[in-house]
């Protein structure tokens, strides 16, 4: 049996727990809260799964969070138990929660031992695309490079393609030469782990991101990409004093090395799932009702090659509970 037929179903829920604590929390201006109880739930969660697991990707080093931390031994730990190396973001988009606006989601992604690169927490250089233009961009090219080419793989003009960045001060050149090269831009505020699954689907309308995010993220899009099929070039980018020693003792030595979708999630077996928090553009957001929640997920299988969006209901125990559409 894979780890993707022992553990999809687990994991689904291990995300629909993290996604419910942190939807009771939408809409108030705590971001910090919003995490801490969606890390608190997902682990929780986590500790009932029959797995040897091991957080790869996570909320920081030890010494800098209380649980689900770099390093940090996850499920029963039972010794016939499958060895699983797990990626986590348990409030993707903690701003977009706390302020109720779309697309925060609860994300975990998990591997055979070894299938997922052991990542610093700093920022990575990325440019993701879909199953078309996978192969032909890199990050060495200009945007105008990278934007003819997909453009031509996908039988469009430039004008017609919308890029996807972050809106930040570091990305002011890459907005303009992205312009200036006839494309249209759709910034966000926070969450590219979404904006990279949607480039790797047809239409969103959504044909490439790029820019600099999170490397945490970058691992975690990696395994969705694999799955999607889609295309992903990463590098990344240490900003702060100790970060490129981090890097070494993680067994990366070249800093300026590309990293492709396969380089970050190589493992054969991949299970990437998320759970909605706020609307989304492919799952609904956590709704409550008078005895229960309805949540909408995604989880996604390499070796079975299988996606699949998910509408549970959860309910109570009240004996006369009304099941809402």
């Amino acid at each position: 049996m894979t780890i993707e037929q022992h553990l999809s179903r687990e994991f689904l829920r291990v995300v629909e727990e993290a996604a419910i604590a942190s939807a009771r929390t939408m809409g108030q201006g705590q971001r910090r809260y919003s995490d801490q109880v969606a890390v608190e739930a997902m682990r929780k969660a986590m500790d009932t799964v029959s797995m040897r697991g091991t957080i790869v990707i996570g909320e920081g080093e030890r010494d800098e969070a209380p649980m689900l931390f770099i390093g940090e031994k996850v499920g029963r730990q039972m010794p016939d138990e499958p060895e699983v190396d797990i990626a986590v973001d348990p409030l993707e988009g903690t701003n977009l929660c706390a302020t109720g606006e779309p697309n925060s989601i609860a994300v975990l992604a998990a591997a055979n031992k070894g299938g997922l690169l052991h990542a610093p927490d700093c920022y990575m250089e990325k440019i993701i695309v879909g199953p078309a233009a996978k192969g032909a961009v890199h990050l060495d090219a200009t945007p105008k490079e990278n934007l003819q080419v997909i453009a031509k793989r996908l039988g469009r003009q430039v004008k017609d393609l919308v890029v996807i960045v972050l809106d930040r001060p570091r990305h002011e050149q890459l907005i303009e030469e992205i312009r200036s090269a006839g494309a249209r831009i759709r910034l966000i505020s926070d969450g590219d782990l979404s904006a990279g699954i949607s480039a790797a689907v047809r239409g969103t309308n959504v044909h490439a991101v790029m820019g600099i995010g999170g490397a945490p993220e970058g691992v975690l899009a990696a395994a969705a990409i694999r799955c999607l099929n889609g295309g992903m070039q990463g590098r990344l980018v240490p900003t702060k004093e100790g970060q490129e020693e981090r890097m070494r003792a993680m067994g990366i030595t070249d800093p300026r090395r590309i990293f492709t979708e396969r380089d970050l999630a190589p493992g054969p077996e991949i299970i990437f799932a998320a759970c909605g928090v706020t609307d989304g553009t492919f799952m609904r957001g956590v709704r409550f009702f008078g005895h229960g929640a309805r949540t909408s997920s995604l989880i996604m299988s390499l070796s079975d090659r299988m996606i699949r969006f998910i509408d549970s209901v959860r309910l109570d125990g009240t004996p006369d509970v009304v099941v809402e559409f």
